[in-house]
């Protein structure tokens, strides 16, 4: 089953519109989870395992599914298909009559290498989570970590914004002005079985897991060793279940200092360690209810591809003949720098060979001084701009990508599925884009729901989703190239997610 077959087949149920299941708050709230390996085995090296795992929940004659696979996205890019949703909403359907709008995968976006046939594991653990149903109490909370992400966006003192990437460098510290936001807060859902033993724990954070580089292997990075730490802490009777916030823009603390191996262990371990403290606040209750929205938003596509792409290339030309010629390379630029910063007043010799030739009327030294400080000076210039061209040429090639695609695609909106979750107090929206952090935020704050949370790369993958700002930034960052949506989407979907949230409240 294809994408569009899939979307029909949810539109059949949905109508484009709204779809409710709420339960009876009366009846007991069963969950039963599982977990599989789904790490491809031609990946050559693993550093840890990815995973699929299942939450499967059910209240009277409403069941819901909260699949998370340790994966970059949930298709569009990397091992996870286009057609997986489709696949096991219909594989579902058919066993155990799940409703496929029910079902809910997020992608931790993690990058590591996981089975091609994912899907046919998910079909297997959520059967095997529902043949494990028992009563459980449920209670919901937040926990607080701001030691391990950072924004990778940075703006600039001409108010323009640049990101930070391994494929290419970092503005100049001086060009820096100031940063954007990280989204500190943990949503927390925890679930005990009636004797109080703990059966799962759901952590929604904000951040991307890409700590760990691909030197190291296959990883499921941060997420896998916080999940550990949660899931040893609870004597692994507990299933820790990891859900991606709107971390579009976020990423681990660091993660361009070079000056010490990159590790995602020690962020997953502090990520645990605030989970379990923030657990420590969380009371479950038999009283729980569960609920789940679905609906089908339909989002402009963007059109202005080819006047950034204008833009942009005008602005690579002037940087290219901004290149100025200097005397020196790089074998002789390098010394010379070292000795006017080591330096500044007696770069070329010892202070004695300056006194002495000015003692004798004679100024060679400061004059060559003069020529070297100007040529040292045009070569970092250069150097500058090569940096910067090296960020533009990158996110012109998402630009061009993006446009043959838009320019290739039948209609000029794209259709995406938003999904709301209650169970009990703890309630989220998802969305199927890599969401920054700003929208997140204000989700949240316009909520006024404590327990209120959103979960980006969720039943899907349109790429980038900035806010408007970040759109039309003017600097070119990878999350306003890699980006196929018009502005308007934010207005869009800010709207639909704080109208689907209260209608959990209402209920």
């Amino acid at each position: 089953m294809n994408q569009i077959t899939a979307r029909i087949l949810i539109a059949l149920v949905s109508t484009i519109s709204l779809v409710s299941s709420d339960s009876g708050a009366a009846e007991p709230l069963l969950a039963g989870v599982s977990r599989i390996d789904i790490t491809d085995p031609k990946a050559g090296r693993i550093n840890d395992p990815s995973y699929a795992k299942a939450l499967v929940l059910r209240q009277g004659d409403v069941t819901a599914v909260l699949v998370t696979v340790d994966a970059v996205a949930i298709g569009g890019i990397g091992n996870i298909r286009d057609t997986f949703l489709g696949s096991i909403r219909k594989e579902l359907a058919k066993d155990p009559g799940i409703a496929p709008e029910n079902l809910i995968v997020n992608a931790s976006h993690c990058h590591g290498n996981v089975r091609s046939d994912s899907d046919q594991l998910v079909v297997q653990i959520v059967r095997e989570a529902v043949k494990k149903l028992t009563p459980v109490k449920v209670g919901a909370g937040t926990a607080r970590e701001q030691r391990i992400s950072e924004n990778r966006r940075v703006i600039l003192n001409d108010g323009s914004q640049v990101d930070m990437r391994r494929a290419y460098s970092l503005a100049w510290d001086k060009e820096i002005a100031s940063i954007g936001p990280i989204d500190p807060q943990v949503g927390l859902l925890r679930l005990d079985r009636e004797d109080g033993r703990p059966l799962a724990v759901l952590y929604n954070f904000a951040c991307h897991p890409i700590m760990n580089p691909p030197s190291k292997g296959t990883s499921a990075d941060f997420p896998a060793y916080a999940s550990a730490v949660i899931e040893n802490a609870f004597g692994n009777e507990a299933m820790a279940f990891f859900v991606q916030g709107c971390g579009g823009d976020i990423n681990p603390v660091r993660y361009k200092e070079v000056q010490s191996a990159a590790d995602a262990e020690p962020l997953g371990n502090l990520l645990g360690a605030s989970v379990l403290e923030g657990l420590r606040n969380v009371s479950t209750t038999s009283e729980g209810k569960l609920s789940v929205k679905h609906q089908i938003v339909s989002i402009p596509r963007a059109a202005d591809f080819e006047q950034r792409i204008v833009a942009l290339e005008a602005q690579r030309l002037r940087l290219v003949q901004s290149l100025q010629g200097t005397n020196i390379n790089f074998k002789s630029f390098l010394p010379l720098l070292i000795q006017q910063r080591l330096d500044p007043e007696f770069p070329a010799v010892h202070a004695q060979g300056y006194l002495h030739d000015r003692k004798i009327n004679r100024d060679e030294l400061d004059r060559q001084d003069v020529q070297n400080r100007s040529q040292v000076e045009t070569y970092l210039a250069n150097i500058q701009i090569m940096e910067q061209l090296t960020r533009l040429n990158t996110n012109l090639e998402l630009l061009k990508k993006n446009k043959v695609m838009t320019d290739a695609a039948a209609v000029r909106t794209l259709d995406v599925e938003m999904c709301a979750l209650r169970v009990g107090d703890f309630k989220m929206i998802t969305f199927p884009g890599e969401v920054t952090v700003e929208i997140g935020l204000r989700i949240k704050q316009a909520a006024q729901d404590p327990h209120a949370f959103v979960a980006a790369y969720t039943n899907g993958y349109i790429f980038y989703t900035p806010t408007v700002q970040q759109r039309n930034n003017t600097g070119y960052a990878q999350e306003d190239c890699d980006c196929i949506v018009a502005p308007e989407w934010q207005k869009i979907f800010e709207s639909n997610a704080l109208e689907m949230l209260r209608g959990l409240s209402a209920n």
